[in-house]
């Protein structure tokens, strides 16, 4: 058994001064047959610790539904294998990137911004969330002859909101759940930001991506004695779709993260390796210096310009940031390990078979709902995925302008079964008048909910209404499709049609025979957005017009010898599209 303590200027293990090289690896991020490998790179480059967030909507999709929970054990056993040390931040809210900040929508839904608050109707299932959570990270603690060293209370909190009993609350949460680690903030070095988010006794850490020195200085000013630690050094960025892909230069972040050590700090790397964002969980941000803006949703892949990219490969990032490590490293550094298995050799193939999308929503969807007015994704139980509104035109009525207020994100607009045009922003018009009578569907996508700042727990969906000229339209009938209702058996059940010439929206079922599965990449030509699985397994969303990711990563360990299946869930073309496998 060990000891872990905060010192007057360091951090303690067993009574001893040391530093925390760190990396973040986020463990639903990674397929599980590649965390033993993700980890022997982060060892190589010269960390000896790892750092991940939980996903409380990932592990509670409904309220008391629980999915595989027990996978931070796992990964954090896989860590003690590893002979690394961890840091664990389970939130409730992590930001990340991810699907609503990793709150459950039926929690936001209700809530609003009433989350992240002293309200009692939040704090209510925090604390069942912590209680059936946190034993498992309790039980690995360094006291107990775990990994665990550290633990965080809430994330980047001074970024959202002031509420010090909410933040003094979770604090002790913790402690009355177990943890007898210490425990630490996190938050931007600038003033009001560290006031927000710090609390009285719990060690305060900073998050930057370069200027070391100035950080640190407004974090002494708040914080007099302690460790520095730079808990999120952004070395890379991430991706919005329609955008340019984000690149830093290997050779600056290597000098940041100098610059961290020369201070005496402890560093986090965020990301040392970011993976996928897995069955269409990634979240959204709002455009503009306060965040509130257009929305921006995330591509599906998170590989942030890590130094390990995101199919576990050594970059030039960290080849620079190994040598810097090195100098602060116990003894020298372990070889690269050598990569998972690539594919052997690329394979194509076509999808046969095809459900129209009403087909898809009739077997697979909800209960239709039918309201005065569109409900929000919330209100039909849809985390991810879509909702088809159907409204009426009362007619005999001359052609006006139909439009969609308060729409997050995008919808495809059928007219009497034809298709008439793609809505995207919060208040937009088809580009031709609609006469009535006439029955309108609008397909409205989640492209994902937003993860950080003031535009947190909005709702999803038509929020607003619909309009044809300036009278409001009621009566609608609403149903909603989510992705966990694309499971095998129910697939199977699905009237698959056999290909044809002309082709919609809907789900294409094809195989792919393979011969030496390894990691690959997946590519869909004729497609325009939507989803992907392989053997049941989501891979994420594609969107092929937007950029900047034309592929999708393919873990070796979801492929199989043999014959393998490819569903694709097309929400806005009308091509049959084809199927392309190449080596990671």
């Amino acid at each position: 058994m060990s000891t872990f303590a905060v010192g007057d200027e360091d951090f303690l293990l067993d009574g001893r001064p040391v530093r925390l090289l760190s990396g973040a690896l986020h463990y639903f991020r990674v397929h599980e047959g590649h965390w033993e490998h993700r980890l022997g790179m982060l060892r190589a480059m010269g960390l000896d610790c790892v750092e991940t967030y939980v996903p409380w909507n990932l592990h509670e999709p409904e309220p008391g539904r629980f999915a595989d929970v027990e996978a931070l054990g796992r990964f954090l056993d896989a860590v003690a294998r590893a002979g690394m040390r961890a840091i664990v931040r389970p939130g409730p809210y992590i930001c990340a990137e991810w699907e609503n900040g990793g709150l459950p929508h039926w929690v936001t839904g209700p809530l609003g911004r009433r989350v992240r608050t002293f309200d009692p109707e939040f704090l209510a299932p925090v604390e069942a969330w912590f209680r059936r959570l946190l034993p498992q990270v309790v039980e690995r603690q360094v006291d107990r002859g775990g990994p665990v060293i550290l633990v965080q209370v809430e994330n980047e909190y001074g970024s959202y909101g002031s509420d010090r009993g909410y933040l003094e609350w979770l604090a002790q949460l913790l402690r009355d759940c177990g943890v007898s680690v210490p425990l630490f903030t996190s938050d931007g070095p600038e003033d009001h930001m560290l006031t927000g988010g710090s609390v009285p006794g719990v060690l305060a850490t900073a998050n930057f991506g370069s200027g070391a020195r100035e950080g640190f200085a407004t974090l002494r000013r708040h914080q007099p004695s302690g460790p520095l630690m730079c808990m999120e050094f952004w070395c890379g960025w991430f991706d919005h779709w329609g955008t340019e892909h984000a690149v830093r230069d290997a050779a600056d972040a290597a000098e940041a993260l100098r610059e961290i050590l020369e201070c005496g700090a402890s560093v986090n790397v965020y990301m040392a390796h970011g993976g996928t964002n897995f069955g269409g969980w990634a979240g959204a941000n709002r455009d503009g210096e306060l965040h509130d803006g257009p929305l921006r949703a995330t591509v599906t892949s998170y590989d942030y310009d890590a130094p390990i990219d995101e199919a576990g490969r050594p970059t030039e990032k960290f080849r620079a940031f190994r040598e810097v490590l090195a100098a602060y490293a116990e003894g020298p550094l372990p070889e690269v390990p050598e990569p998972p298995a690539r594919l052997a050799a690329p394979v194509s193939g076509a999808l046969d078979g095809w459900v129209p999308l009403d087909g898809v929503l009739g077997a697979l969807g909800g209960e239709e709902t039918v309201t005065p007015v569109p409900p929000a994704f919330e209100e039909l139980g849809v985390d991810r995925g879509l909702v088809r509104y159907r409204v009426a035109v009362p007619g005999p009525r001359q052609p006006y302008p139909l439009g969609v207020t308060g729409l997050r994100d995008r919808a495809v607009v059928w007219v009497d079964g034809l298709r008439a045009g793609v809505l995207d922003g919060e208040d937009s018009v088809l580009p031709e008048p609609v006469p009535g009578p006439a029955v309108v569907d609008l397909w409205v996508e989640s492209l994902g909910r937003v993860n950080y700042g003031p535009r947190l727990a909005e709702p999803k969906g038509i929020t607003g209404g619909v309009r044809h000229e300036r009278q409001y339209l009621h009566g609608f009938r609403s149903r909603g499709l989510r992705l966990d209702a694309f499971e095998a058996a129910a697939v199977d059940k699905l009237a698959f049609e056999a290909a044809a010439e002309a082709y919609g929206p809907g789900l294409h079922r094809g195989t792919l025979e393979v011969a030496g599965a390894g990691d690959a990449v997946l590519r869909l030509p004729g497609a325009t957005r939507g989803f992907v699985w392989v053997n049941g397994f989501c891979l994420g969303r594609y969107w092929a017009a937007a950029g900047p990711q034309d592929a999708l990563f393919v873990p070796g360990p979801v492929l199989r010898e043999g014959t393998n299946e490819v569903w694709v869930l097309e929400l806005e073309g009308d091509a049959a599209p084809s199927v392309e496998l190449d080596p990671a």
